[in-house]
């Protein structure tokens, strides 16, 4: 006769899910998942990695599946709609750990920098964003020109969305998972703008996000075109002000 389902034994739950959206990565994903496993084992942190295979056509998933590590639990799961915050939010939405976030799959921000982001969430912090321009942030290498004048430009354009954030672009987000949920049950955009609505829906919910320095470096493989790609933001930035009322925006 089995226990009252009120006396039998929960699995704990896992403390951190860390995602790694890849689009085609087979190149570098190996090498990334196992920077994460060491980091993550090193530092005794209770947490699993999940790669979001975000429609790649080459080994992105093989390489997963094959990937076998003692102490930190490694799958993936695939996403058919594309784009990075599709891939985010299909992680985000499937978590069952206690606190969930994402990392870039080209390491441009060290592993290391979980330490920090894990100490503002057990202190209370529901959103933990990681800024190349706040204080104590380092650039070790820096973007070529074509996509710092497009960051700029960027930059100008999203102030008014972005409330206190300096920084709104760096891949490398945590959050509570309860508060993770409420942002992306209504995040719409997918491509190169969703970081800034995820910080404007997070204001507008009124969570606490706090800004940590992270020291970062430029990687080559990035498919940003300033012309093309820099009409799609426009557009999505004229998406996100017109779903997000302005009032919350500025608060």
């Amino acid at each position: 006769m089995g226990l009252p389902q009120d006396s039998r034994r929960k699995k704990p739950m896992t403390e951190l899910e860390v995602l790694i959206p890849a689009f085609n990565e087979e190149q570098r994903l190996e090498a990334t998942i196992r920077a994460w496993a060491d980091h993550l084992e090193t530092s005794r942190i209770d947490a699993v990695l999940r790669v979001i295979d975000n429609g790649s056509s080459d080994r992105t998933a093989e390489i997963v599946d094959q990937f076998t590590r003692q102490g930190v639990p490694i799958s993936v799961t695939g996403c058919a709609r594309p784009g990075k915050g599709a891939a985010v939010a299909r992680g985000v939405l499937t978590t069952t750990a206690r606190y969930v976030g994402f990392a870039d799959a080209d390491l441009a921000t060290p592993t290391e920098t979980i330490d920090a982001v894990l100490a503002e969430l057990r202190t209370g912090s529901q959103v933990v964003i990681g800024s190349r321009r706040c204080g104590g942030a380092e650039f070790v290498s820096r973007q070529p020109w074509p996509r710092r004048i497009g960051g700029a430009g960027f930059r100008m354009l999203a102030k008014r969305h972005a409330g206190p954030v300096a920084d709104t672009q760096c891949g490398f987000k945590f959050f509570h998972a309860d508060a993770a949920r409420q942002v992306f049950a209504d995040v719409r955009l997918a491509g190169f703008a969703f970081d800034l609505e995820v910080v404007a829906r997070s204001y507008a919910l009124g969570l606490s996000v706090v800004e940590i320095p992270v020291s970062w470096r430029d990687e080559a493989g990035s498919s940003f075109r300033l012309i093309s790609d820099g009409r799609k933001v426009a557009t999505e930035l004229w998406r996100l002000h017109r779903e997000v009322p302005a009032a919350v925006l500025t608060r």
